[in-house]
């Protein structure tokens, strides 16, 4: 494992019990940093979802440096005509507006530290769309807009905001899915497997050190070069 030096700063990541948000929560602190997760199952639990709950969650916070979205949920697989409207609200919250609130509350702080760095968990959805899907590939292409316009809005007090599109890594997500959309999506990848959680990981740590100064409002591709753009 490649260490980066995140002596001193704080970190938030969301969703980090499990899975990807797990292994990031593990990389960064093996770089240095400080960090709190914000889960449902945490300790204490915070809803990302409840803008109640994330202020309460800030009440004991002094500094935030790093901001890393990865709470996130994958929905039935049901063609868009047949899928329950508050399926789709539900998915809606916790992928998109959950990320919206994190942002919206953490940013204060950055801003008036005049640095920081907030990596968002899209996916490779979010670009090219999966059928029976469209819950999950609008609320990750949702991020994806999210990240280009704060990134510009925030660029002028040191912050980088940036997502990452993964194609999809084998995690407790997957029993979410049928096997008929895990297969479909195996097959897109030129690489011939699944991402795995560490190199993701990798990729964040990267995005979220003091290295990453100049790129802000990006998107950068882990899908093993399913990626068109």
């Amino acid at each position: 494992m490649n260490k980066l030096d995140f002596a001193g700063r704080n970190a938030i990541v969301t969703g980090g019990m499990q899975g990807i948000g797990a292994a990031i929560v593990t990389r960064l602190k093996a770089s240095g940093a400080q960090v709190t997760v914000w889960a449902l199952d945490g300790s204490p639990g915070v809803d990302v979802s409840d803008p109640a709950s994330i202020e309460n969650a800030l009440k004991s916070v002094k500094q935030v440096d790093v901001l890393v979205n990865n709470a996130g949920i994958a929905g039935k697989n049901v063609p868009t005509v047949d899928y329950p409207i508050e399926e789709w609200e539900r998915v809606l919250r916790v992928n998109l507006t959950s990320q919206f609130l994190c942002c919206r509350a953490v940013a204060p702080y950055m801003v008036k530290a005049r640095y920081g760095r907030i990596v968002n968990i899209a996916s490779i959805a979010g670009k090219e769309g999966n059928p029976n899907a469209a819950h999950y590939s609008a609320s990750k292409a949702g991020l994806i807009a999210l990240t280009k316009s704060l990134g510009k809005e925030l660029a002028g007090y040191e912050i980088a905001v940036n997502a990452v599109t993964p194609a999809a890594a084998k995690t407790a997500i997957f029993d979410q899915l049928t096997q008929q959309h895990i297969d479909f999506m195996l097959s897109k990848i030129p690489k011939g497997r699944f991402v795995l959680v560490e190199e993701l990981a990798a990729m964040v740590a990267w995005l979220a050190s003091e290295d990453c100064a100049f790129s802000t409002g990006a998107v950068f591709d882990i899908s093993g070069g399913r990626a068109t753009y």
